[in-house]
């Protein structure tokens, strides 16, 4: 599983389908600046946000694993990644806006007249930002409606909220977190834990070699926390990271029964979660277990609060 050649649908397409064929779920669309311009891509957001009919969020991903933006001819160093990231944000707000031609003159976007209409529904789509680094806090401060973590521990995560709070703070703007977890929950706890080593016994040798070559030398602050080396990948009493040795970007999960998880994710929410954004594997048979066990005991515990 996840090896890089495997078929892997173009993100944008797929949505788009989706939109088309649902009528409740909220779609969040991965995006990242400089494989687009910036004005096209304002009207491909509003025109879907209409299609939709205002169930359309992105999540801006400035930064990148090694290789990452390179396999497709982008060669940006990081700190530009993200200064471009940030006028990509601006001039997408200011078209959607707009009721006339758009003027945005920036180091890294630049528009001269620019049209977006029709525009999104109502305010738009939301704009989710990630991150650990220093600019992406900043960053997250200045322009996400929602800053988005990867899970960690939380005595390790609160420190990046608190923080994260602070560049809000700064931008007079208020702040909006979530958490990106992926679950593996069963009827007991240790079928959970068998279900994890499961899980991670049917991976070939070939694709945690190749994530190992994509982490080294990573500057993503976020992706080296994903990867660190623990015994039996245990990074907290229901935490697991076996994920990350096959799979980039969020590679922890949540590991027990539906008592035990939706009382760890009330704990998140504690901590000042606003949004989760959960996955299991297999996807499909993950998603009813939780649907049907986890999130209706997890809104009982947090409406009790």
């Amino acid at each position: 599983m996840f090896d890089e050649g495997e078929p892997l649908a173009e993100t944008w397409t797929m949505a788009t389908a989706l939109a088309a064929v649902t009528s409740r779920i909220r779609i969040l669309v991965a995006l990242r600046p400089g494989f687009i311009s910036p004005g096209l891509f304002a009207q491909m957001a509003a025109t879907l946000d209409q299609i939709s009919g205002g169930r359309i969020d992105i999540n801006i991903v400035p930064g990148g694993i090694q290789g990452d933006f390179e396999r497709f001819g982008e060669t940006s160093d990081h700190a530009s990644r993200y200064a471009r990231a940030e006028e990509f944000i601006a001039a997408c707000r200011a078209m959607w806006t707009s009721d006339g031609p758009t003027m945005f003159e920036g180091d890294h976007v630049n528009l001269n007249g620019a049209f977006c209409s029709p525009g999104p529904v109502g305010d738009g789509p939301k704009f989710y930002l990630g991150g650990a680094s220093d600019a992406a806090l900043q960053l997250a401060g200045r322009q996400s409606d929602v800053y988005l973590a990867w899970i960690l521990p939380r005595d390790v995560l609160g420190p990046f909220f608190d923080r994260a709070r602070v560049k809000f703070d700064e931008a007079g703007r208020p702040a909006s977190f979530g958490l990106r977890t992926h679950l593996i929950v069963r009827n007991t706890e240790s079928q959970a834990w068998d279900a994890a080593g499961d899980l991670l016994s049917q991976a070939a040798n070939a694709v945690r070699e190749q994530r190992q070559a994509q982490f080294a030398g990573t500057a993503m602050v976020g992706q080296r926390a994903q990867a660190q080396v623990v015994a039996d990948h245990r990074v907290g009493d229901r935490l697991w990271n076996g994920i990350s040795t096959v799979r980039v970007n969020c590679g922890t999960a949540i590991v027990g029964d539906a008592k035990q998880v939706a009382n760890e994710l009330l704990e998140y929410w504690r901590l000042g979660i606003d949004e989760f954004i959960l996955s299991g594997f297999p996807h499909v048979e993950e998603c009813r277990r939780v649907a049907a066990e986890v999130i209706p005991l997890a809104n009982e515990l947090i409406a009790a609060e």
